[in-house]
């Protein structure tokens, strides 16, 4: 089941979506009968069911009323899943608290105050799946399935050796994802900034608008969202990818993206971040404070990095099938009653 704003897959930002499709369809390549819950202008493998036939977009990104009617549709009869995998929140885990199938629960977002009294009153309902071990650390107590990281089609990603002369920022205009520190760390290091990011709820309007905007330089290119191809091409041929982040981000799919194309990430040591980067071999990780200055001293040793090697950790950790394999065996071992 994916939130039933966007479409599978996404036609622009959307990380949940991309990891959905990617489920779904690696599940039905390995012979699986998958029936994906989605909007219908989706592409899938899976056996495709919907209420809402076209994704009403990111404006309606947690609609209640989308959130309720979809849920109906997935729990009018579970009796013919072996196991629900639910990759929403809100109504669908009340549903699925009430029901005898097994379900699994992504934790795709970050443990706010009220999203624990959520979890709280159905953690031995449900079985949870956290995308990173710090993720899992920060609320060690519901039931958890294991541990899966998202993945990636790594053969989608252009792998390129040489790069061009910018820094990349790819991400929404939240504060705690970093865009200003990007803009401070492109002015230090004189390498010019492209910048494409989401600004659509209204405290990345307000950020973007009275903070980002102002410090950018001259030579900064805004795209605002892009398609797959285009964050493809951009990631390819970045120097570096900037992920300047402030919050306990679960896992940055931007991370492996860049890392699949062998670019560099510098980022900040917040979340995933240390599970994800290797220091010194795929990119680099320095403090949120100060990460202007660090960052542009962290690009001066970008030549001691090998580019493969960003690829070959995407590969063995990140790519899709390490995650298929990962909830194919939630599955097996939560349908066969271990504990």
């Amino acid at each position: 089941m994916s939130p039933p704003w966007l479409a599978v897959p996404p036609k622009g930002y959307g990380g949940i979506e991309w990891v959905v499709s990617l489920l779904a369809d690696g599940l039905t390549d390995r012979g699986h009968d998958v029936t994906l819950f989605a909007t219908g202008d989706s592409t899938t493998k899976a056996r495709l069911e919907y209420v809402f036939a076209e994704a009403p977009g990111p404006d309606h990104i947690n609609s209640i009323w989308h959130d309720a009617v979809q849920s109906l549709h997935v729990y009018r009869d579970v009796s013919r899943f072996d196991v629900i995998h639910e990759h929403t929140v809100w109504s669908g885990l009340v549903a699925a608290s009430l029901v005898d199938v097994p379900v699994v629960h992504t934790l795709h977002g970050s443990f706010t105050p009220e999203m624990r009294a959520l979890y709280e009153r159905v953690a031995d309902k449900l079985w949870f799946v956290a995308i990173s071990e710090r993720q899992r650390s920060l609320m060690p107590d519901l039931r958890y399935g294991g541990v899966v990281y998202n993945g990636i089609d790594v053969a989608r990603y252009p792998f390129r050796e040489r790069k061009e002369d910018f820094l990349l920022f790819l991400g929404r205009a939240n504060p705690d994802k970093g865009a200003l520190r990007a803009v401070q760390a492109a002015r230090a290091s004189g390498l010019p900034l492209v910048i494409a990011v989401k600004v659509a709820q209204e405290e990345e309007r307000r950020h973007w608008d009275e903070e980002v905007m102002p410090a950018l330089p001259a030579d900064a290119t805004v795209l605002g969202e892009v398609s797959f191809e285009e964050k493809a091409d951009l990631l390819s041929r970045a120097r570096a990818v900037l992920f300047p982040i402030d919050w306990e981000e679960p896992f940055g799919l931007v991370m492996t993206e860049a890392m699949a194309c062998g670019t560099p990430v510098i980022a900040t040591p917040r979340g995933s971040v240390p599970e994800v980067v290797a220091e010194g071999e795929t990119g680099f990780i320095v403090p949120v404070d100060g990460y202007a200055e660090a960052a542009s001293e962290a690009l001066k040793r970008i030549g001691d990095l090998d580019p493969k090697a960003g690829r070959r950790r995407v590969e063995e950790r990140f790519s899709k099938d390490a995650m298929v394999s990962g909830y194919e065996a939630i599955y097996a071992r939560i349908t066969e009653g271990a504990g």
